[in-house]
């Protein structure tokens, strides 16, 4: 219910990479297996992990119902079930700038691209529109100690530390994802609905604070929003990554 508003970003990665046919390519945190499905249909060997069973259930019906040959597993980010160098190209689409153990995640990336093979990722900014729901999310919910934000994925300096020496011709680019809906209210509506970090707070919240919460959501919705007809037409900032594994 979620994933339909970042494949566009999928799609352009998939552009960005420069895919051709017959390449094995992994999908990480891969969802309903929006970006894993965009590469099948460009002919390559498509693989999606996620460490949730029932996206995972979800993306092969995805699959079965497209005619497409990719196929999906139950992984974790942090613990890839890949041998070492086994894709051409290793993408994540918003997925594993959200494992708590940063560094891990990153260094599985690397391990399962082979060398020379390509690294793509997708991922919201501090400054962006997620970034700025997150911190509202934080405020009211505070992550566990030790846990850095996932949004210095979003940062050049952070992207930098993580992959260090293991990749080069390291590209960045700011773009921007487009989240419409028929108001902020409606926004609010579904993603408390569907949203996993959303329904988190708002289950350790009371009345007060759940009508607080949702209001700040809302505000930093109406900061990006760029319709003026009442609807919601609000622009998420994210950085693409690309590199190539050394």
């Amino acid at each position: 219910m979620i994933a339909w508003n970042t494949a566009f970003a999928g799609e352009v990665l998939c552009e960005e990479v420069d895919l051709r046919a017959g390449q094995r390519v992994l999908d990480v945190a891969c969802g309903t297996g929006n970006v894993a499905l965009s590469a099948a249909r460009r002919f390559c060997d498509a693989v999606g992990v996620d460490f949730v069973p029932a996206l995972i259930e979800r993306a092969r019906e995805r699959a079965a119902a497209e005619r497409l040959p990719a196929t999906f597993e139950v992984g974790d980010a942090e613990n890839l079930p890949f041998e070492d160098a086994s894709f051409d190209a290793v993408l994540s689409i918003f997925g594993s700038m959200f494992a708590p153990d940063q560094e891990k995640a990153a260094a599985e990336l690397v391990r399962v691209c082979r060398p020379g093979g390509t690294i793509g990722l997708a991922n919201w900014t501090p400054e962006g529109m997620w970034g700025q729901l997150f911190r509202v999310h934080g405020q009211y919910l505070p992550p566990p100690p030790g846990i850095r934000p996932p949004p210095l994925w979003g940062t050049e300096a952070r992207v930098t530390e993580l992959f260090g020496d293991a990749v080069r011709d390291l590209r960045l680019q700011k773009r921007k994802a487009v989240f419409r809906a028929a108001s902020a209210r409606a926004w609010f509506d579904f993603f408390q609905r569907y949203f996993g970090p959303t329904i988190a707070v708002l289950a350790a919240l009371d009345e007060d604070g759940r009508e607080r919460f949702a209001s700040d959501v809302m505000a930093e919705l109406e900061r990006v929003n760029r319709a003026d007809d009442g609807t919601l037409v609000a622009e998420a900032e994210y950085l693409e990554v690309v590199a190539v594994r050394s």
